[in-house]
């Protein structure tokens, strides 16, 4: 039943054109800030840990403007995922940056492209499908009655989503041997499959080692990417951003290269930062724990 509201409202909202999908997110947006629950209070304390010189009803503000953003993440997925690919594809008005991509591929060694939970990253991956040899671990989703849904969305315009085991990370190896794009997300907590802690705005936060064991083996350059959401529902800005030389350092080094390169893109657009997902609920006293 849950399968089938899902898929009903992604067809409802892909029905809408972007001025309204965006002004109906932005309301339900309003309401998670308005009522009581645990995206409001997610939001709330990373906002606390992250802003501290904020006064409090800057904080206030910011989460709210943060939860409208997230509203919008939700709704805009109905056109991004059923709209025809060249469709959605209209919506990006323009790329920036993407000399950093041509030249980091020119160097022969593949390209791993690291894109943060910031706009609408769900449209920075098709646009990286529809214009780079793109290879990427996929996990099924917790729904799967939603998986056939998910990858096809994510795959019509080329991409190659490969499993989250060990013969998808021989496919990552093999595609940046072959000199092609690997595509990554590097802010999400690792739990049980690998990380260690780094600086993030200042606090430890339990990162993916894999992206930085991958960067240093093989030696392949990183480029950071997020897709700025226009206010009005007036498409996307597509941005990316060369990663120092510290990428490929010492594993602590380039960890806490992977977090300054995702601060740097969220610094650019807080507002539009999941800020409603757990990224400390990993604490050091929890690892020390496990073991």
């Amino acid at each position: 039943m849950r399968a089938r509201l899902i898929r009903a409202g992604l067809r409802l909202f892909a029905a809408l054109p972007l001025p309204l999908n965006h002004a109906l997110g932005a309301s339900l947006g309003w309401l998670l800030a308005l009522l009581p629950n645990d995206l409001r209070g997610t939001t709330r304390d990373n906002l606390q840990r992250c802003f501290p010189d904020l006064d409090p009803r800057q904080r206030r503000r910011l989460a709210r403007r943060s939860l409208m953003e997230t509203g919008k993440t939700i709704t805009e997925t109905g056109p991004l995922w059923c709209w025809p690919g060249e469709r959605a594809l209209a919506l990006m008005r323009e790329v920036r940056g993407r000399e950093w991509v041509d030249a980091a591929l020119e160097k022969g060694r593949g390209l791993i492209l690291a894109t943060p939970h910031l706009g609408a990253w769900e449209l920075a991956g098709l646009w990286g499908a529809a214009n780079l040899p793109m290879t990427t671990l996929y996990r099924r989703p917790r729904m799967g009655e939603l998986d056939q849904l998910v990858r096809a969305a994510r795959e019509r315009m080329g991409a190659r989503y490969v499993a989250a085991d060990a013969s998808g990370v021989r496919a990552l190896y093999q595609a940046l041997a072959e000199n092609r794009v690997v595509g990554m997300l590097p802010d999400q907590d690792p739990r049980d499959s690998g990380g260690e802690f780094a600086p993030f705005f200042g606090m430890p936060a339990y990162t993916m080692t894999f992206l930085s064991r991958l960067a240093r083996k093989t030696q392949a350059p990183v480029v950071f990417a997020y897709c700025e959401r226009l206010p009005r529902g007036r498409g996307y800005i597509l941005h990316f951003l060369p990663t120092p030389a510290t990428i490929h350092g010492a594993l602590p080094e380039s960890l806490a290269t992977v977090n300054q390169m995702v601060e740097q893109c969220v610094r650019a657009l807080p507002e539009q930062y999941q800020w409603s997902y757990k990224r400390f609920k990993t604490r050091p006293g929890d690892i020390a724990a496990r073991k």
